[in-house]
Order: C-alpha cells, then structure tokens, then sequence
C-alpha cells in the first residue's frame, strides 16, 4: 500500500525546492494540484496514484508555495517554470501533464510554453482564461468559500471549502479535512503569500493567442457541477485546442478525480494508451 511517506520526494531545480510523491515506472504522468489551502500533490490525488502507478511513473507534485514545497510571493510564482524545471531536473524529455483548477491552467501554460514536454495535456475544472459568457460577474460561489478558508483557516472553513468543491459532500471524509486544515496551519508563509498576492489578479494567466498553439492532444475534463469554474470552460479550451476532446460529468463538482476517482483513473490511462507518445 503507497502511503505519502514512502512516496515522498525533494529535488533543487535551478530556481526552486520542490516536493513531491512518486511511484511506479513507465511513461511519466505529472500531477498537479489546485490552488486551495491545504492543497498538496497527494492530498489532491491519491486516490489516483495507486491505480496510475501500476502503469505508470507518477510524480504528484507540490507547486511553489503550496505542500512541502518552497514559499514564493505571488509576483514571484511561476507554475509551468517550476514544472518544466523539475522535468528537466530529473531528466524526463516528455510526461503527460494532469491539472486541477489552477494546476489545469498551470499545464496548458506549460503545454504552449514548452511544448517539447508535454506529450498528453488533461485538465479537470480547468479555468479557460476568460470571463465565461454564461457566469455572474465577481467571483463564483467557489472561490468566495475558497478565500474565507485562506483569510480564516479552521474547521468549519476548510469543511465548507471541501463541501462546495463537490457535489456529494459525502465524498468528503473528515480525514481529508483534518489533512487539508493541517497542511494549511503547518506552512503559515504559504498562507501569508497567498493573502499577500490576493487582488493582484489570476492564479495563472493564460495567454488566449498561445492556447490555439497546443499541439498535444487534450483531455478536458469537467464537472457538469462545479460551483468553482464553470464546465463552460471546457467547452471554450476544446473549442481552441486543435487535438482536444471534452468530457463533462453530471453529478461532479470541481474535485472530479476524487469525486469520480474510478472514471476518472481509467479515462487517464486509455487516452494516454489511445494517443501513444511520439
């Protein structure tokens, strides 16, 4: 049984410290979490990483200012650097990237910044760039709990963030709350930097005249759910990504690999094993 101890990795990139749980062999399959408190590589996946890693090598990563991983101020974060560092740092020329929320928009960066390493993009609840035509303007119901959770971590905060991120908050176990509280409390610079950063503009920017550039094939994923990011983006990056495909799941929120582990698990594995690295 992979437990986050065993699994448990640091590496020096030229810019950064970077955390990290790795398990398996075969072509790499990066995973890379989203942007809430608490958020961590295995917090975010390993429901996943057990079945990946008997296919695959998987390295569920801790992005610059979040987990175990080095804190950085928000004018000095750099998502798809930082990943395209650690690829490089352990010597993989091509992974398959997966991303949640901000992770999804931190692999499309990275799949139109350095496309040379990425061999499939899969994003789930992925933001778009662009306000979505259909959405309220201000922020989502989503990101209001989200914010509360850094500004006020507790309990009840983090309870509710994991209650809005899904659709059946009996998905949610208390020990995924306690973990996500704990790992919030145990890096108060994380915190700090997020609050410092907050107003300053998007977790990841996203270039619109570089998202069309994408030459991977894409698997976009997204909650028909999701009170974070609406699956309309989907729908929009499909719409810009040549090689792309949507799936949208009814009954899913923002969280649709630990929602949907199973689904989720073996959609991963056969559009990899469908699109066969070059």
């Amino acid at each position: 049984m992979l437990t986050q101890e065993a699994t448990s990795k640091r590496i020096k990139t030229k810019n950064w410290d970077i955390h990290y749980n790795e398990a398996g062999s075969g072509h790499p399959v990066v995973l890379v979490h989203g942007g809430g408190p608490g958020a961590s590589g295995w917090s975010n996946y390993n429901p996943n990483i057990p079945y990946l890693s008997q296919h695959y090598r998987v390295l569920a990563v801790d992005l610059p200012g979040w987990g175990k991983s080095q804190p950085v101020a928000y004018e000095n974060r750099d998502n798809s650097g930082a990943l395209a560092e650690l690829l490089e740092a352990l010597g993989i020329e091509q992974a398959a990237v997966v991303g949640n929320s901000m992770g999804g928009a931190s692999v499309i960066r990275l799949a139109y910044e350095r496309p040379e390493l990425v061999s499939h993009l899969i994003t789930m609840g992925s933001p778009s760039g662009v306000p979505g035509i259909f959405e309220a303007g201000g922020l989502t119901e989503g990101v209001k709990v989200l914010e509360r959770a850094y500004f006020e971590p507790s309990i009840e905060t983090i309870r509710a963030l994991t209650s809005v991120m899904t659709f059946d908050s009996s998905n949610v176990t208390d020990e995924l709350i306690a973990e996500r509280l704990a790992n919030t409390l145990a890096q108060r610079a994380h915190v700090d930097n997020w609050i410092g950063g907050h107003g300053k503009g998007p977790m990841v920017r996203l270039n619109q005249e570089m998202i069309p550039t994408i030459k991977a094939p894409a698997l976009l994923m997204h909650g028909r759910d999701d009170r974070v990011t609406h699956f309309t983006h989907a729908l929009r990056l499909t719409q810009m990504i040549r090689d792309s495909r949507a799936l949208i799941v009814n009954r899913c929120g923002h969280w649709l690999q630990l929602e949907h582990a199973a689904e989720f698990n073996t959609m991963v594995d056969r559009f990899i094993k469908d699109n066969p690295p070059n």
